[in-house]
């Protein structure tokens, strides 16, 4: 198989153009080439008055037309190699009688992304995990976060963070990641969902989707094969004690005072599980801050968006809703950048405490909602948020959370109560004056926005230096998207939980550096953002788990 990168055609080329451009490219006639499968397609809108499609070709030449000769007369041509083996290959499997002897089941702690594929190739290695998820079943999670949305009534384990799927499951659904990725295991991922119900286009599209609505019933399929490879999943199961001797695991509790017995456990928590967290760092377990982001949201038209980026050809139904990705470097130093960007979407409420407000985006499969969203957030370090006021030296891992949470209650407080989000005209704010009602943009966060002035001196809703890189921003990302500082776009606040406020650690061998069966995994942990690159993580800490478990059966 010869692999064809970067063959562009017009936007709007012939359905059976790509047989001949493919001939055309490597110098051969029609019957010399066998078959052709897409790999990906992506788009080049830098001259938007001519949009092209670039593809990525694996090639399959007729018997008898000699490949290496073929490969040898584009040697030194980057874009005509052989093409790579994307299947992916288990490390071992475990033998019938495995757990004869009464060997401890491997454990998952959350059932996100990162814990549903951790669990799924345990499974499919016949290793059997156990499950545990503090919240809900993925229907019943998502009765319990529409409560949020529509009635203002939070459930503190059964919301936009918690509960089967993760956060992932109330997002843009983006299955796309930029992490380094030479086994090509975000193959397995698309694979698998797919195998799921997903669409097929999500295996060559170069910026592939899926939405809430599908992912619901993507999540249930994989958790039935999960359990029919003999996996067990327990809903409403939250940990909140460690067994420790000598350095080693031995053992979880849980809230209901059950005690299970475990050697091995994937730690795949999200990046909320703030009491979690606080119960790691009282059993000693290694944890430290790290860097995170804190913003608004932002919403403006979503045709604004897409004839900003697509000009004439926006709405073409190959392109679908533009996004976009937008930076600035602040003159105090900041960085300011756009997060998860919904195109088509809605805002929605994603606190997982009481009393407090956070943001987050979403949008579903069609992405057909009136308006665009992004989180337009400022980068942050531990120096910035810890909380014992010395200025140096090693910050408290715990003291992102607290910084997260006073954020939080303002904007909470700000938003007048019952789960209100405050808001702000991007003109106003850019301004310096309060808001007093939404303009052309209608806001999208539910229960509601409550329009105020989210830099009001002294109750302002970020930081000052935050505040300050926002305002100076959006006009800057005014010059790359024509529309962007519109004054009656909107802002949404706040955005706080961008990525985990810690990082649990890890050795080489995937384990927490100072007790040995304990792997942290995902986002939670600090190795993972996004449901691709958690789900990535997800399978190499179960591949490690694995590796030690069979290896400990061989050696009898």
């Amino acid at each position: 198989m010869l692999r064809i990168t970067e063959l562009r055609l017009p936007l709007d080329h012939a359905a059976d153009a790509l047989r001949p451009a493919a001939c055309a490219r490597l110098g051969l006639a029609d019957a010399e080439l066998k078959d052709f499968t897409v790999f990906r397609r992506g788009y080049d809108a830098r001259k938007k008055s001519a949009v092209v499609l670039s593809y990525t070709l694996d090639c399959e030449l007729a018997p008898g037309v000699d490949e290496a000769a073929l490969l040898q007369r584009f040697q030194g041509d980057p874009q005509v190699r052989p093409s790579p083996d994307t299947r992916y290959r288990f490390i071992g499997h475990a033998p019938v009688d495995f757990y004869a002897a009464g060997r401890p089941r491997p454990v998952v702690v959350g059932f996100g992304p990162c814990g549903l594929f951790a669990a799924l190739v345990l499974a499919q290695m016949g290793l059997r995990p156990i499950v545990l998820e503090r919240g809900r079943a993925v229907r019943e999670r998502t009765k319990d976060t529409w409560g949020l949305w529509r009635q203002g009534v939070l459930d503190p384990d059964s919301n936009v963070q918690f509960g089967e799927g993760g956060a992932g499951t109330f997002s843009d659904g983006k299955l796309w990641s930029q992490i380094s990725d030479p086994r090509h295991l975000t193959r397995k991922v698309l694979t698998e969902f797919v195998k799921a119900g997903a669409p097929e286009e999500i295996l060559y599209v170069s910026k592939p989707h899926i939405g809430t609505f599908r992912l619901v019933s993507m999540i249930e399929k994989m958790r039935a094969e999960i359990e029919a490879l003999g996996g067990e999943i327990r809903f409403e199961q939250r940990v909140t004690d460690l067994l420790i001797e000598g350095g080693r695991l031995r053992g979880l509790t849980l809230a209901s005072g059950e005690e299970l017995a475990a050697d091995h456990v994937v730690l795949a928590l999200g990046h909320s599980a703030r009491d979690t967290f606080a119960m790691l760092q009282q059993r000693g377990v290694f944890l430290e801050a790290k860097p995170f982001s804190i913003g608004f949201r932002v919403e403006h038209p979503q045709g604004v968006i897409d004839r900003a980026r697509f000009g004439p050809n926006a709405g073409h139904p190959i392109l679908g809703a533009a996004d976009y990705k937008l930076v600035h470097h602040a003159r105090n130093g900041r960085s300011v950048y756009s997060f998860c960007m919904c195109p088509g979407g809605t805002v929605v409420a994603a606190t997982s405490e009481e009393g407090r407000v956070v943001t987050n985006g979403m949008s579903q499969y069609s992405r057909n909602e009136r308006n665009a969203n992004a989180g337009i957030v400022v980068g942050i370090t531990p120096q910035d948020y810890r909380q014992d006021g010395l200025g140096d030296g090693p910050v408290n891992p715990l003291d992102g959370i607290a910084f997260q949470r006073h954020w939080e209650s303002r904007a909470f407080e700000l938003g007048g109560g019952g789960y209100h989000a405050p808001g702000q005209l991007v003109g106003d704010f850019i301004q310096g004056q309060r808001s007093s009602a939404a303009g052309d943009v209608l806001p999208s966060y539910k229960p509601g926005v409550h329009f105020t002035d989210l830099a009001e001196p002294g109750r302002g809703s970020l930081p000052d230096y935050a505040l300050a890189a926002i305002r100076e921003a959006l006009p800057a990302f005014e010059r790359q998207i024509r529309g962007f500082s519109m004054p009656d776009a909107v802002l949404t606040g706040v955005e706080t939980r961008t990525s985990s406020p810690l990082r649990i650690t890890r050795n080489r061998k995937y384990q927490s550096l100072n007790v040995a069966g304990l792997y942290p995994a995902g986002e939670g942990a600090g190795y993972a953002g996004g449901i691709m690159s958690a789900g990535v993580d997800g399978i190499e800490v179960a591949e490690a788990l694995a590796a030690e478990l069979l290896a400990i059966e061989t050696a009898g």
